[in-house]
């Protein structure tokens, strides 16, 4: 067993996104009733929750916006972006997102514990320096990125999103930024447009944006060669310090805004390629975020046997999964991202 960190706080279901919106409580609902089940509990240290301090905000956010969201506290409803509105209880939820974060973080680096999963709402991919957007408020993976920089000294950390959707906002925050490299798997075309095989950075963080824009129907065979043959050998080269990952689980084969076809095995193998690479570089210092995902008894399967793996309950095998992919799907990827990324990493093979 490893000391696996979760965070939860019944106040993250204050933050009411509207009637009939995908993002509702009830996604953490299901999974903090899951994490009662007998074969769960007690098997995980809970972190202290906290709320974001300013000078942490601001590491990602404009002093403005930041501002514009607080705003909202206490008012019945506001309407931050098209996708994206607020109730009296929203700032505080997202202010003890990306604190909660944080926390986590902090506690993986100095050895309190060995990984971690925020169970966290709202998400914050999408949350752009200067606006929300998305289903966002504040960028939490970002926030935690930087926080574990700025405050741990940590020098190299790679974020993978393996969301639906692209995390245009953690895609800014970190683009020309050699220090932290951002990998994505997205549907693509779609929301919210960028992501492109091309876009790999600028300035002296050119090639530290790695983006695999998947077309639907892609699923855990397709998924597991993309994580083994693309990002394994990238962040053995890159070799962090801290990985830490914002998990959608909106690619869910029964997914409602979702063309993918992962399962839950699918997503089980994704974290153990995910801690092979981290026992190889950081000591298994990983921690997840929860982004996207609305099928909720997908959301919930999905989240539990994520933690297992995290917690060496299970190991899930690789190898059985690698074997069904289709190598025609899965070399197209890999060629693209040759093609774009193959001068700057010397691992990666075409």
């Amino acid at each position: 067993m490893r000391k696996t960190g979760i965070v939860k706080d019944n106040r993250y279901m204050n933050h009411q996104a509207g009637p009939f919106h995908p993002e509702s409580p009830q996604r953490l609902e299901v999974i903090y009733a899951m994490l009662e089940e007998s074969d769960m509990a007690g098997r995980f240290q809970e972190v202290p929750v906290r709320q974001a301090e300013r000078e942490e905000l601001l590491l990602i956010h404009s002093p403005e916006y930041i501002d514009r969201v607080a705003a909202t506290e206490g008012k019945a409803f506001s309407s931050l972006d098209p996708d994206t509105s607020t109730s009296p209880g929203s700032y505080e939820a997202a202010l003890l997102a990306s604190g909660g974060l944080c926390q986590a973080i902090s506690m993986v680096i100095t050895g309190e514990l060995d990984n971690g999963f925020a169970l966290v709402r709202p998400p914050g991919h999408h949350a752009e320096r200067s606006c929300a957007k998305g289903f966002c408020l504040f960028n939490n993976v970002a926030i935690g990125a930087r926080y574990a920089q700025e405050f741990h000294h940590v020098k190299r950390i790679l974020v993978i999103d393996w969301d639906l959707h692209h995390g245009n906002g953690t895609q800014h925050s970190f683009e020309d930024d050699p220090s932290i490299l951002y990998f994505s798997t997205h549907q693509y075309p779609y929301y919210p447009g960028t992501g492109a095989f091309e876009q790999a950075g600028r300035g002296q963080g050119e090639g530290f944006t790695v983006n695999v824009p998947l077309s639907t129907g892609h699923g855990d065979g397709e998924y597991m060669g993309i994580f083994e043959r693309i990002l394994k050998p990238i962040a053995l080269e890159f070799d962090p310090e801290l990985i830490l990952i914002s998990a959608g689980f909106d690619i869910y084969e029964d997914d409602p805004l979702g063309g993918m076809y992962v399962t839950t095995n699918g997503f089980a193998g994704l974290t153990r390629s995910i801690l092979n690479i981290g026992k190889a570089c950081c000591d298994g210092k990983v921690v997840i975020t929860l982004e996207g995902g609305y099928n909720l008894e997908g959301l919930r399967n999905s989240v539990k046997v994520v933690l297992q793996e995290l917690a060496g309950l299970s190991e899930t095998d690789i190898g059985a999964i690698l074997s069904k992919a289709d190598q025609e799907m899965l070399d197209n990827a890999v060629k693209q991202v040759f093609r774009v990324h193959g001068r700057f990493w010397k691992n990666l093979g075409p």
